[in-house]
């Protein structure tokens, strides 16, 4: 019997090996390439990491994040936002420039929103919650802004540390709501805000921003602080 010839045997990896090695090379150079022309948001990155680790179980008891509520709360998806709240503080700041208000006006925009701060005398005659005439045509430029913002508001009414006792106002904390819901009731009946975007709150004397031991700071201290609230702020507390 003639004997079969023994095909000899190559050592090493197979052939179409290298031709995949070359293969899966090409495309992470590809890959590789496309990232150095794009950008990334580092923390949706950090997100869709956490996310692939969850799905792989790697996080305690196989957890899997939820991709939509972690990404779309990253303080980079409220760039447009910040562009309007710049707009809307730019509109009002210069109506104060224009009126000379600066004294009696000011503007505070942080990360809950544009607060605009109006000093009690400039609305109000002392112990009193009626708005001035002088005082309307303040609010019905502000309101334009408002208005045209589409953002929710919320008034904040404050006094200082001065006790009041009337038959009208037995404490400060009724002056400081009285004051707060008659400026929302004049937003209303002069724009026609839509109410439900509107609130009002009195906070008496127990949110100073200045000293109530001297003339100049219980001045500062009553107010009326008119708030238009970034969208994913929850508004909770005073502005100081």
């Amino acid at each position: 019997m003639a004997r079969r010839k023994t095909e000899d045997i190559k050592k090493g990896a197979p052939e179409w090996m290298s031709t995949y090695g070359d293969l899966v090379t090409l495309l992470l150079c590809f890959f590789v390439l496309l990232f150095s022309f794009s950008t990334i948001d580092n923390n949706k990155f950090k997100a869709i990491i956490q996310s692939m680790q969850g799905s792989l179980g790697v996080l305690d008891s196989g957890t899997v994040v939820k991709m939509e509520p972690l990404i779309n709360t990253f303080p980079g998806d409220t760039n447009d936002e910040e562009e309007e709240f710049k707009k809307i503080n730019e509109q009002v700041n210069d109506f104060i420039r224009e009126n000379n208000l600066e004294k009696s006006v000011t503007l505070v925009l942080d990360e809950r929103g544009l607060l605009i701060r109006l000093l009690d005398a400039t609305l109000f005659d002392s112990g009193k919650a009626e708005i001035k005439d002088e005082a309307k045509y303040i609010i019905e430029k502000i309101s334009d802004v408002i208005k045209e913002s589409g953002k929710s508001i919320r008034i904040e009414g404050h006094t200082d540390n001065v006790p009041i006792n009337t038959g009208k106002y037995p404490s400060n904390w009724e002056l400081s709501t009285a004051r707060a819901v008659n400026v929302l009731k004049y937003l209303i009946e002069l724009k026609d805000i839509e109410p439900w975007r509107l609130s009002a709150v009195g906070y008496g004397e127990y949110h100073p921003i200045d000293t109530n031991d001297a003339v100049d700071g219980r001045q500062k201290n009553r107010r009326v602080d008119i708030m238009i609230l970034k969208t994913e702020t929850n508004g909770i507390g005073p502005d100081q």
